[in-house]
């Protein structure tokens, strides 16, 4: 019982995470939608002619990336919440029961791994080199988001047996 309840409050920390992260980005959406548009528009790297061709300038398609961005972060919390929910009712039933039930927690924490692993990572950091600014550079924060739900994920997904 012990390790259903260590999976279950790692994977509501995670939700909880995902819903502060949302709620902060439709509260105050003008800071961190800063932030989407330096990085998409590369203003802030070496400017090398090499990869500037990538940068994305169109304000109206920053604020569509940003809402993109907002909108996964939300599904990510509601898979998740609903992965919490049924995780709870199958915490005292059969290993069969406790697998079946880990689908919405398994989907919501591989949602969250890719918007920070493909997302800021390989998108942001590398197609948009993030990695060059030292103003709008949100690697650091993206491994430390990507390190806590992919061992939650690992966990959550170890299946249980009789």
């Amino acid at each position: 019982m012990a390790l259903r309840l260590s999976r279950i409050a790692l994977t509501k920390s995670v939700a909880l995470l995902f819903t502060l992260i949302a709620f902060g980005n439709l509260t105050d959406y003008g800071t961190n939608f800063a932030f989407v548009q330096h990085v998409l528009a590369m203003d802030t790297t070496f400017r090398s002619p090499g990869v500037m061709w990538r940068a994305i300038t169109d304000p109206t398609l920053h604020h569509a990336a940003y809402i993109l961005i907002i909108a996964w972060e939300a599904a990510t919390a509601v898979l998740l919440w609903a992965g919490v929910m049924r995780l709870w009712s199958a915490r005292g039933g059969t290993a069969a029961a406790w697998n079946a039930a880990r689908g919405p927690a398994i989907l919501g924490l591989t949602a969250g791994a890719l918007l920070y692993g493909l997302g800021f990572l390989v998108v942001a950091g590398e197609w948009f080199s993030m990695w060059q600014s030292r103003e709008w550079n949100g690697q650091a924060s993206a491994a430390i988001f990507l390190t806590f739900i992919g061992l939650t994920l690992i966990h959550v997904s170890a299946a249980e047996t009789e």
